[in-house]
């Protein structure tokens, strides 16, 4: 499958920003599965960009921006070829050991509520089947929220909704997982299954499995991701894995516009 994405983040402020730093998380990388075509990241500003890697292995692109800043775009544009795999991570750098995803974090930390889900879930059929059990029991629990993620909400504190975005049904996966043994991470990227437009990009979970490796899991679908998506950062949680991240000086206030537009070549 060819993917174009369109992601277009745009911040505006009340009044001019002094200095912008932004980590940005926006480059997919070459796997077995997944090849990118073509891929560019513009700024409508002066800004100086220096590509890197944070310390999950994910490829960065550090921005640096002087004022006076009124507004600020980020516009990310590509292509990639994708190819079904089954939910088997393979062809990708790993600078982690498996064990290091175990830890849960502030926002992914499993209540008696979502652990007690997670062990029902998980029945009798061995790891890799009780995890996709749990997937699927999630999907089913919560009716899909296509809005934006609420800032710092917790997988606990999700699990309690009747509703949740495909973030915070990924960070119950990472905390249910967890709680059952199994090393568990966060995943963001582009999806073609949400849809035209969406407010945000796609998020989604891996899990490492005894003598298979890493294997993928989409709770918001209730099934494992397949060609759809295009996988681009990892990390503990959501936060770790944000697109865009970072810091500005100046006074005022700031509002976010976002917009990921998904298409099947």
């Amino acid at each position: 499958m060819r993917l174009s994405i369109d992601h277009r983040t745009v911040y505006r402020f009340s009044a001019p920003q002094t200095r912008i730093v932004q980590m940005l998380r926006l480059t997919p990388e070459n796997s077995h599965d997944q090849t990118v075509a073509r891929w560019r990241i513009d700024v409508d500003c002066d800004a100086r960009m220096r590509r890197s890697r944070d310390g999950f292995g994910n490829a960065v692109t550090m921005l640096y921006a002087d004022g006076p800043i009124d507004s600020l775009e980020i516009a990310v544009r590509g292509e990639v070829l994708t190819s079904h795999a089954s939910g088997v991570v393979r062809g990708v750098a790993e600078v982690l050991p498996p064990a290091l995803f175990l830890r849960a974090t502030e926002t992914t930390a499993a209540d008696a509520a979502l652990a007690a889900f997670a062990r029902e879930a998980l029945g009798s059929d061995g790891q890799l089947g009780g995890l996709h059990r749990f997937n699927r029991a999630l999907h089913a629990r919560f009716a899909p929220d296509c809005g934006r993620p609420q800032p710092g909400l917790t997988a606990a504190a999700a699990f309690a909704r009747p509703s949740a975005t495909t973030r915070d049904m990924a960070q119950m996966f990472l905390a249910g997982a967890r709680a059952l043994g199994a090393p568990a991470r966060y995943v963001s990227g582009y999806s073609l299954a949400d849809g035209a437009h969406r407010p945000t990009p796609h998020g989604w979970a891996e899990v490492h499995v005894d003598g298979l490796g890493w294997i993928a899991f989409d709770p918001s679908a209730g099934r494992s991701p397949e060609e759809e998506v295009v996988r681009v950062a990892i990390a503990l949680d959501a936060a770790g894995a944000a697109p865009v991240a970072g810091s500005r000086l100046g006074e005022g206030e700031e509002e976010l516009a976002v917009d990921v537009t998904v298409r099947e070549q």
